[in-house]
């Protein structure tokens, strides 16, 4: 059984489209009934699953990405989180987000459809940008890696959302400068201001920010840097 008191790794993705003329991202919306961050919009995102570790890919994260995810952790989550974070794209759009090809082998329960579309999930265009632990106090807790991409890399129609599961609805592409009209989490909030300057240049930044909230004593760092104490993070 999965204690939901526990910090779990997470992954969420963020799909840049149009990045060069009028950039937008893809968010969708929780339900009202959701314990976590109920009817908010948020990007494509969720809990690494026990088998995301051993499913197989079609390439890498960039070496620098896969670095930077190994600081400050204590065990190496980069295929897990590499492969959470496609998936969680697939199941909660149905933008697949791989190579065409021949899954190896049977795949697990929660690749089966990914697998039959005819591709190999391929994390080579994710570009790590922000890592956050949920604040203590809330009812569920992550610590959540943030990875960017853009449509280019898509192997599906980017309007096409009729292969999504319902739990995110009113899927759509934000204009950039209009997401913080909506109704967000503060992290969020947060990972939007860094995407933007991502838009901006697409090479890979100096350094990563890390709020950490593993205790009370709350933490902001740049993974690469020094940990400044006392900066807010909820």
């Amino acid at each position: 059984m999965i204690d939901k008191t526990a910090i779990r790794n997470a992954a969420t993705i963020i799909v840049l489209r149009d990045r060069d003329t009028a950039p937008k991202v893809l968010m969708g919306q929780r339900g009202a009934k959701a314990v976590f961050m109920p009817s908010m919009f948020v990007f494509p995102g969720g809990a690494v699953d026990p088998d995301d570790g051993d499913t197989p890919l079609a390439g890498a994260l960039p070496d620098l990405c896969a670095g930077r995810i190994r600081e400050n952790c204590d065990e190496d989550l980069t295929h897990a989180l590499a492969a959470a974070a496609i998936r969680e794209l697939w199941e909660e759009t149905g933008q697949i987000l791989g190579t065409k090809g021949d899954w190896p082998g049977t795949p697990h329960a929660d690749w089966v459809d990914f697998a039959a579309t005819g591709h190999v999930p391929d994390p080579s265009s994710l570009q790590f940008v922000f890592r956050a632990i949920t604040p203590p106090g809330r009812p569920r807790r992550f610590d959540a890696r943030f990875f960017l991409t853009d449509t280019d890399a898509l192997q599906s129609d980017p309007d096409d959302f009729s292969r999504a599961s319902d739990e995110l609805t009113l899927l759509q592409w934000i204009p950039l400068e209009k997401a913080r009209e909506f109704d967000l989490p503060f992290i969020t909030e947060v990972v939007l201001a860094e995407v933007a300057q991502r838009a901006a240049d697409p090479t890979p930044p100096e350094s990563v920010p890390f709020f950490s909230n593993e205790d009370e004593n709350r933490a902001f760092a740049r993974l690469k840097g020094e940990i400044a104490r006392g900066e807010r993070a909820d």
